[in-house]
């Protein structure tokens, strides 16, 4: 049976051939659905176009006729829906919708990936049910010749694959310059820049202009842009001139584009010049990043960072001297850790900084069970490295060092203390503790350090559970200072609920690195979901295949399923779709 179909608003259609099974005609018919793109040879003009359905199972009239009346009623239902715009929400400036969804990253940066888009991505995240994808590129993937003057139109037709995709499964599609003409927080850097160099401002409007050329006509509740990537380096006068240029180059090519602009710092801080420029914003997920890029590799630092524990306990350990006036009294107090500890038990401090000579000690009921005196100076000593400061006639080291000694069995409180000297912080404590089937464990503690912050008052407890004496099943600590829900709202959500910045918002990125145990980590997801749920902004995981994915993303501690070739996280994936 061939059915003709009339011309419906522009939009255009491939042909397509139904089979058995017969569950899986409303998915085809959909896959049928294409987009206003630019033609490209696969297209087909809508005039010319036969669809084709074979029933090859079907052996009896009436299932043919059942059969064909399915095909029509699922065909011009969704056919109906495309054509008055009601597959996805309409977006505005000043209220994106709540989408949800993925970043893809085959084309994120030039020299690790350039591959083309995958239709199958697109098919997954729409029978998961999620409606968004945004695509971070790195511009000089289309660059013919490394020309930023020149487009490889091989290149931006697997673009056109990736926008058209999105039509066709209802999913909106929000293109990213992560690498843009003169800006980037990736390696290696621009060598110009884009917030002062006039030539690279001219190229980087040239690309955008080029893009919304491309796709004028394609309707903002399947595409938007999205011009920078967490910029962190620029002053807001700056940055909203240079996103004004842009969207001005936009708008000549296609005036009611939705444009979409990260905040400044890395994506966390509101601009208030995108309401006056009709410009919606983009903010992270990445809160506290200890927790989000635990020994990511590309991370200065992360290495060290302590193994992630979600809610946190927060907690200051700058111990200043007690002849210190210039801070006050209340922050010349000790470290105080409070607990019952039954057994002699390990316990370890590591020294981050040292301002002059400090006499440092641990005591354990007021007895003293550590002292050493740090004496930083010219030259080589313990610490990584050394600076005179000429202000304060002395000098302050980076030590980074462990430190170790023991609780002894009984003791009741710990006390971290200098008794001379200036100041010294450490970074983070670790107490040991057999578990249940007597490994040695360590629980540890990160500290903050926020200067002429009193030093906290911790308490440390142990659940002993039925295991054997001396055997701890669950160990943690206790303070009065949290990072949990309540905190990710505070600094992550309320700047961008309100105010004279209030734009539409969507959060770009979110997601842990496969190192952060798994628990922990969707823990920390249900709380930051939970927020944005609240708040009514939508979401796009970092990413959908890989490290921080729910496809094959290599955790140590998951148990996978199979699905389509991949390795499925199905924990994480039902955590998304609650919210």
């Amino acid at each position: 049976m061939s059915l003709m179909l009339p011309d419906l608003g522009g939009l255009t259609f491939w042909p397509m051939r139904l089979q058995k099974p017969a569950r899986g005609i409303v998915a085809k018919i959909r896959d049928g659905v294409c987009s206003k793109l630019p033609p490209v040879p696969r297209v087909v003009n809508p005039t010319e176009i036969a669809m084709t359905y074979r029933f090859d199972s079907y052996r009896t009239p009436v299932s043919v006729l059942r059969g064909m009346a399915l095909v029509c009623v699922y065909h011009f239902v969704l056919l109906g829906n495309v054509a008055n715009g009601q597959s996805l929400p309409e977006p505005t400036w000043e209220r994106l919708p709540r989408w949800r969804g993925f970043n893809l990253l085959e084309k994120f940066h030039r020299d690790w990936n350039n591959a083309p888009f995958e239709e199958s991505d697109f098919e997954m995240i729409s029978e998961f049910g999620f409606n968004f994808v945004r695509l971070p590129m790195d511009y000089r993937v289309w660059c013919r010749g490394g020309d930023w003057n020149r487009f490889d139109e091989d290149v931006l037709r697997e673009i056109d694959d990736a926008v058209r995709w999105g039509q066709r499964y209802s999913i909106h599609v929000c293109l990213n310059f992560h690498r843009a003409p003169g800006f980037t927080v990736a390696s290696p850097a621009e060598e110009t820049s884009v917030w002062s160099d006039a030539e690279t401002q001219r190229v980087c409007a040239r690309h955008w202009s080029e893009f919304a050329k491309r796709y004028k006509g394609v309707p903002n509740r399947n595409l938007s842009f999205n011009l920078f990537n967490e910029p962190g380096d620029v002053d807001e006068e700056t940055y909203v001139a240079v996103v004004g240029k842009i969207a001005e180059a936009i708008r000549a090519q296609d005036p009611d584009r939705l444009i979409i602009c990260d905040g400044l710092e890395w994506g966390q801080k509101p601009v208030a010049g995108m309401r006056q420029l009709r410009i919606a914003q983009a903010t992270r997920g990445y809160s506290p990043i200890q927790v989000t890029h635990y020994r990511a590799s590309w991370m200065k630092g992360a290495s060290q960072f302590p193994v992630p524990t979600w809610p946190r306990i927060v907690a200051d350990a700058t111990l200043y001297s007690p002849t210190k006036n210039d801070i006050a009294r209340e922050a010349r107090r000790p470290l105080t850790i409070r607990s019952q500890w039954r057994v002699d038990t390990p316990l370890r401090f590591r020294v981050a900084s040292v301002s002059s000579r400090n006499r440092f000690i641990v005591r354990a009921d007021g007895k003293t069970v550590f002292e050493k005196t740090f004496d930083p100076g010219p030259g080589k000593g313990e610490w990584r490295s050394v600076e005179y400061r000429e202000q304060w006639q002395s000098y302050r080291a980076v030590y980074n060092r462990n430190y170790e000694t023991t609780i002894p069995a009984g003791t009741r409180e710990l006390e971290f203390l200098i008794t001379e000297g200036d100041w010294i912080t450490l970074s983070e404590i670790g107490i040991g503790h057999r578990d249940a089937n007597g490994r040695m464990k360590e629980t540890v503690l990160p500290f903050r350090n926020r200067w002429a912050a009193p030093p906290s008052v911790l308490t440390y407890h142990a659940d002993r559970g039925d295991g054997p004496a001396g055997r701890i099943s669950h160990a943690y600590f206790i303070g009065d200072e949290q990072e949990n829900r309540q905190w990710l709202w505070d600094v992550g959500v309320a700047p961008w609920t309100g105010g004279a910045s209030r734009t539409g918002v969507v959060v770009g990125e979110f997601g842990c690195h496969h190192r952060t145990p798994h628990d922990v980590t969707l823990a920390w997801m249900e709380d930051n979901l939970a927020n944005w749920q609240r708040a009514g902004i939508g979401w796009a995981l970092w990413n959908f295949r890989g490290s921080f994915g729910v496809l094959d993303s290599k955790r140590t501690d998951v148990k996978y399923e199979r699905y389509r070739g991949h390795k499925l996280d199905r924990k994480m994936l039902d955590l998304l779709q609650r919210y």
